[in-house]
């Protein structure tokens, strides 16, 4: 009895199929400039502050769709308290600039723009909500771990600073991420939906390098 070439083809998991997909836009993203600075000691505490101020922007869209989220069926899986990371970001921004923070924020263009786009999607589009869920908080488990170790090197921090960076909750961060990546496998999504998903993420990708390349620019124009 023979296979048709169908019936063994692989099927690749809905995860690994983002994942590969999303790797160049992700590459792309982390090798903007002005995150290649900051990670080299190149940038200014300044530079890192304009950075956390973007960040609070877009987990504030977020994180503020998450309660008429918890009402999605499709959503609620990929929901964890563990994740949240706002409170660590206001936290962090009264440490860095003070009591008057929220009147002192700065934002790029792009970032607004990407936190619009989130509250749109929340709005009328859960799996596009969690297209950014997903883009956001792996990267923050995968690259951010890093990245605030590095950041707490540079400027001397302990914890105040980079407590967005820090997931407290979380003992074993690679095993919280294949459990996610196993939610998303099991997601009952057609494959137009799929791909839209998809898309949504490389959108994400694209709003965060954008990001990065207007600070850069606002950081030249200083």
């Amino acid at each position: 009895m023979t296979t048709s070439p169908s019936a063994s083809a692989e099927v690749i998991p809905f995860s690994r199929m983002v994942r590969e997909r999303s790797s160049a836009s992700h590459r792309s993203s982390e090798g903007a400039s002005f995150m290649g600075d900051l990670l080299k000691g190149e940038a200014s505490r300044d530079d890192y502050v304009a950075l956390v101020s973007q960040h609070w922007a877009i987990y504030e869209a977020l994180e503020g769709a998450e309660p008429a989220m918890r009402d999605e069926p499709l959503v609620e899986p990929f929901l964890s308290t563990a994740l949240t990371r706002l409170p660590a970001l206001e936290a962090d921004l009264q440490f860095l600039i003070g009591d008057d923070w929220r009147e002192r924020l700065t934002l790029v263009p792009a970032t607004v723009e990407y936190a619009a786009r989130i509250r749109e999607v929340a709005a009328d589009w859960p799996a596009g909500y969690i297209a950014h869920h997903y883009t956001r908080y792996l990267g923050d488990l995968s690259g951010g771990l890093h990245i605030g170790r590095l950041i707490a090197r540079q400027f001397g921090f302990e914890t105040n600073g980079i407590g967005f960076y820090l997931f407290d909750q979380i003992a074993d961060p690679a095993a919280f991420k294949d459990a996610y990546r196993a939610q998303l496998d099991a997601a009952e999504w057609s494959p137009g939906e799929q791909e839209r998903v998809v898309d949504e993420v490389l959108r994400a990708y694209d709003y965060n390098t954008r990001i990065f390349e207007q600070l850069g620019e606002r950081r030249i124009a200083a």
